[in-house]
């Protein structure tokens, strides 16, 4: 049967992120869009994940222009984001007050796809997103994270994968995080989700392990409708296949994409140049990782690991850390590892091999963790583990956003004097010391006024 599969190209998010430390710049991206808003994507991932955080904080960027701006250049084609659920871009999660105007404001000004997942795959910490996107007019991509383990059979993904349909998906993202999908699992699991929930499957898998491109083939042949590329010159390593090589691939297929090969040549032609401008940022050796097989680590995560022992002295302690996050992960339930759970495990890895003692440090992210502050694991945690962590405390069993009161109106006073628009609460509401720095470093470019003097200004000249 003829099938055109869909391509949702990732280089302007996904893609720098996994091989260039979320470094490109808006710059880099516009002079390409025209031409990449006549190939005919399914559609470009552009804003989400890391780069929401990293436009400020490292590019001195206000996201929301970068958005508004490939929105303009982009008219054509639907821009897709990534969305972390109740954590939306953070590593936390925000009250329902700051979901719901974060999501009006981002369909607002541009964004036509959310691909919405849970690092727990908690459905409740979805809900609300969902719910928003699609009473805002967004498409609501509804995403499975996916892992191993032992609670992790077809019966789970299946349940997942109807719930989310429940809870009004218009489509459905299969999400391999590390690359750890194999063709022959993704050809049972897609034939299986297909046959059970009646909504389009994409599947995003990053090339990690070497096995992602055979899987993309596999699971397109039991059904899946589209797949996730960037452009070779940000392709492989820990990021996804290479478009041009898929669209060539399924051409002489019942699949074929429909898509130019001649007018994505001129595209790569371009990214491979720009490449070359973030050299001192560059993470992609191109090489295939198989321990992501055996320990789950993306490749983000490794590379998080070697700073954190460099700094330590201690690179030579690699191994013992990367054989160290499969146990932390089996203690603490067998979340998936994906933001934010994979920096939680991750970073206790760390400190459980530095200090030589399993659990003589935690970090306060495992506390609330165990405290039941990010959602419900998807496995019991080890009695023991928690035990010694939190004492006798009993972990909270309601949705974790249902504790937290409004955020927004103290976020709008707090960050009065650097207003400028709404998008502005939202950014010190997600990430309050970046955003301060970065809206108080732009009012002073526009108007010479100095953040230390704001800041003096707001406090009382005489005691109350």
């Amino acid at each position: 049967m003829v099938r055109q599969v869909g391509i949702t190209d990732t280089t302007l998010r996904d893609g720098h992120q996994s091989l260039l430390a979320t470094r490109m710049k808006t710059a880099d991206m516009l002079p390409i869009a025209f031409q990449m808003d006549a190939v005919g994507f399914h559609s470009l991932e552009v804003w989400g994940g890391a780069t929401f955080d990293a436009c400020m904080r490292f590019l001195n960027e206000d996201p929301w222009d970068r958005l508004r701006a490939l929105r303009r250049t982009l008219p054509n084609t639907k821009l897709q984001m990534l969305l972390r659920g109740q954590n939306l871009l953070g590593y936390r999660h925000y009250a329902d007050d700051v979901v719901r105007e974060f999501i009006h404001l981002s369909i607002k000004n541009g964004i036509d796809i959310l691909r919405i997942f849970d690092a727990l795959n908690d459905v409740r910490n979805m809900a609300l997103a969902m719910k928003v996107a699609r009473e805002e007019g967004g498409h609501v991509q509804a995403t499975i994270s996916y892992t191993t383990g032992p609670v992790y059979d077809d019966d789970y993904y299946l349940h997942l994968a109807r719930d989310l349909a429940e809870l009004g998906a218009d489509s459905l993202c299969l999400k391999d995080m590390a690359g750890i999908l194999t063709p022959t699992t993704a050809y049972r699991l897609v034939q299986k989700i297909k046959a059970a929930v009646d909504l389009p499957l994409q599947l995003h898998c990053h090339y990690t392990s070497g096995m992602a491109a055979m899987t993309y083939l596999k699971a397109i042949e039991a059904g899946a409708d589209v797949i996730d590329t960037a452009m070779s010159p940000l392709a492989l390593g820990t990021s996804q296949p290479a478009t041009e090589t898929m669209v060539a691939t399924l051409a002489e297929t019942p699949y074929a994409t429909g898509l130019d090969l001649h007018r994505l040549g001129e595209i790569a032609a371009y990214f491979r140049q720009v490449r070359q401008k973030y050299r001192e940022f560059d993470l992609g050796d191109g090489t295939v990782d198989a321990n992501v097989l055996r320990y789950q680590v993306p490749g983000g995560m490794i590379s998080n690991f070697m700073s954190q022992l460099a700094q330590q002295n201690a690179l030579d302690r690699l191994p013992e850390v990367l054989a160290e996050v499969p146990r932390v992960r089996a203690d603490l339930g067998y979340p998936p590892l994906v933001t934010p759970s994979s920096q939680m495990v991750g970073a206790q890895a760390v400190l459980n091999v530095l200090a030589g003692e399993r659990y003589k440090m935690v970090t306060r992210e495992v506390k609330d963790y165990l405290r039941g502050l990010y959602g419900r694991p998807p496995a019991p945690v080890d009695a023991d583990v928690r035990r010694q962590i939190i004492g006798d405390e009993e972990p909270i069993t309601c949705r974790p956003a249902d504790l937290l009161e409004p955020q927004l109106p103290a976020a709008r006073q707090e960050i009065a004097p650097y207003l400028e628009k709404e998008e502005d609460v939202l950014s010190y509401a997600l990430f309050p010391a970046v955003a301060k720095k970065f809206l108080a470093e732009r009012l002073a470019s526009r108007t010479g006024v100095d953040y230390n003097l704001v800041e003096a200004a707001r406090e009382p000249v005489y005691p109350a």
